[in-house]
C-alpha cells in the first residue's frame, strides 16, 4: 500500500455505530466498487466504494461485507468476503490480500472468499425480518450511467426475494460519516500536509510564461511523493480570465505577467481528500485592485472559520445566508454594489440566487469533507462537532478578468474550529514575500 496501517478498531468503532442503527433480524450487505472500464481491455485506476472502506478498510475490487446483528450464530454477525487470488492471478496483477490479512485490517475474524458469498445469501436472506441495501443517494451524484455493483445486487436481490422488506443504509451512513473520529482527522490532516508541501513547492515556481499544466505537473509530483495516489479531484489551474471559470480544468494556457492564477488543487491520502484554493499573482505582486479584492476574500473565509461555523447552525437557512451578508458588504467596499441595490433587494425580500451579489459569489460556501471531496451529510444538516468542512469564498469579477477563490479545511468544534490547513500561506503580504524568493528561471 501507498499509505501506513490504519488500526482496525476504526472500522470495529465504525460497523459498531452502523449496527447499532440497524432493527433486530436485518441483514445489511455492501459491496466494493467495480474495477472502471476504460477502453478495449483497459481500465482505469481503481477507486474503492467509500461506504466499504468506512466500514472495513479493504481497499481491494471484489469485497462484500455482510452484518447480521443480533444472529443467534456471532460467527454470522459480521462476515466478509474477498478475492480469492492465486498464482496466475499474482503473476498478471501482482500480490492480493488474503483472507488473513483481511482479517488484520479489518478486524473482522470471519473472512471468506467470494466465490462463497452466494451459498451464504441463500441461507440468510430468507431467514432475515429485512434487508438493508446500500446506494449513492450524494445529493450531487445524478443518474448514474453504469449500475454499481450494490445497485446491480439490490435488483437481483429484489428479483429473488420479492416479498422482503427492503431498506436503505444510504441515510444511515451519511449521519455516521458527517462526524469524523479522531484517527479519519489525523488522516485528512496528513492530507492536508501533502497538499501544503505541494503548495509551499509553486511559490518557488510559478512566473509569466509558465503553463498550466507544469504548475499541474510540480504539483502531482510532490502528492505522490509523498504516497498520495495523486489528485484527490480533477485540478483546477486557472490563470487569467480562466479564473472566473468555476470547473475549468484544461490547464493549457499560458500565466501571464499582471494575471492571477487561480489554484483549486489537493491531494489525498488514504483515500481521504483535502480540497484547497488559493489565488497566486503570477509576476509575485498583486496590483492594487488584485489586492484589494483579495483581501475581501480572505476577510470572509476568516469570519466564517473564526465566527460564523458552529455546532448546531443550519447550513443551508442560517450560514449561507450570513455569508451572503457578508459578501454583499465587500462588494459594496470595492464598487461592486451599490447602498441603494441592497436596500432594495432586502425591502422586495429576494431570495438568495436572484440577488445582485450572485453574479460575483455564484456557489456555496463549505461543503462536507472526507472520504468524498464532497463528502456525504445528512439531509436538512446543521454543522456538528468534529465534522470536517471546507471553507470557500471567492469574488469573480468577469468584467475585469479576473476570480478569486481561497479555501481551507476545518474541523468543527465547539471550543473553537480547528484549521487543518492553517500552516499553509494566505495572506497576501505572505505570499508576495515568499514568491518574492523564487529560484532562478532555469528551475522552470
Amino acid at each position: 500500500m501507498r499509505y501506513d496501517a490504519m488500526p482496525s478498531d476504526l472500522f470495529c468503532r465504525n460497523r459498531k455505530r452502523l449496527v447499532e442503527l440497524l432493527p433486530d433480524g436485518a441483514i445489511a450487505i455492501l459491496h466494493s466498487a467495480d474495477l472502471p472500464w476504460s477502453s478495449a481491455d483497459s481500465t482505469l485506476s481503481f477507486v474503492q466504494n467509500p461506504d466499504l472502506f468506512y466500514l472495513t478498510g479493504i481497499d481491494q475490487e471484489e469485497t462484500v461485507l455482510v452484518l447480521c446483528p443480533g444472529h443467534v450464530d456471532p460467527a454470522m454477525r459480521e462476515i466478509l468476503f474477498v478475492r480469492e487470488t492465486s498464482d496466475l492471478i499474482a503473476i498478471w496483477e501482482g500480490k492480493k490480500v488474503s483472507c488473513e490479512e483481511a482479517s488484520a485490517i479489518s478486524g473482522i475474524t470471519h473472512v471468506h472468499w467470494t466465490s462463497e458469498f452466494d451459498g451464504l445469501l441463500r441461507r440468510q436472506v430468507p431467514r432475515a425480518k429485512s434487508v438493508w441495501l446500500n446506494h449513492n443517494e450524494h445529493s450531487r451524484s445524478g443518474s448514474p450511467i453504469n449500475f454499481s455493483l450494490d445497485d446491480r445486487f439490490r435488483q437481483q436481490c429484489q428479483d429473488r426475494w420479492p416479498n422482503h422488506s427492503y431498506h436503505r443504509l444510504a441515510p444511515l451512513l451519511h449521519e455516521l460519516r458527517a462526524t469524523k473520529q479522531p484517527e479519519e482527522i489525523d488522516l485528512l490532516q496528513r492530507a492536508c500536509n501533502i497538499t501544503a508541501d505541494g503548495f509551499n513547492r509553486l511559490l518557488g515556481f510559478v512566473r509569466p510564461g509558465v503553463r498550466e499544466y507544469e504548475i499541474e505537473a510540480e504539483l502531482l509530483h510532490e502528492f505522490i511523493r509523498q504516497g498520495a495516489k495523486g489528485f484527490a479531484y480533477q485540478p483546477i489551474i486557472a490563470s487569467g480570465a480562466n479564473s472566473c471559470v468555476l470547473h475549468y480544468i484544461a490547464n493549457d494556457q499560458i500565466c501571464r505577467d499582471g494575471d492571477l492564477v487561480l489554484l483549486d488543487v489537493a491531494a489525498e491520502y488514504a483515500n481521504y481528500n483535502s480540497d484547497l484554493t488559493r489565488t497566486l499573482p503570477v509576476s509575485g505582486k498583486f496590483t492594487p485592485r488584485q489586492r484589494a479584492v483579495y483581501d475581501a476574500v480572505h476577510r470572509i473565509l476568516r469570519l466564517c472559520i473564526d465566527h460564523l461555523i458552529v455546532p448546531g447552525k443550519s447550513i443551508r437557512s442560517e450560514y449561507h445566508p450570513e455569508v451572503a451578508r457578508a459578501v454583499e458588504g465587500e462588494l459594496l467596499a470595492l464598487g461592486l454594489l451599490t447602498a441603494d441595490q441592497i436596500a432594495d433587494e432586502n425591502l422586495k425580500g429576494l431570495p438568495e440566487e436572484k440577488r445582485a451579489y450572485r453574479r460575483y459569489f455564484m456557489h456555496g460556501t463549505s461543503h462536507s469533507l472526507g472520504l468524498d471531496v464532497h463528502d456525504v451529510t445528512p439531509v436538512d444538516v446543521a454543522f456538528v462537532e468534529n465534522m470536517v468542512v471546507t471553507v470557500e469564498p471567492g469574488i469573480y469579477i468577469r468584467e475585469e478578468g479576473f476570480g478569486i477563490r481561497l479555501e481551507n479545511d476545518v474541523v468543527v468544534k465547539r471550543e473553537g474550529n480547528l484549521d487543518l490547513m492553517a500552516h499553509i500561506p494566505i495572506a497576501a503580504d505572505e505570499i508576495e514575500a515568499l514568491m518574492a524568493r523564487r529560484l532562478p528561471e532555469s528551475y522552470t
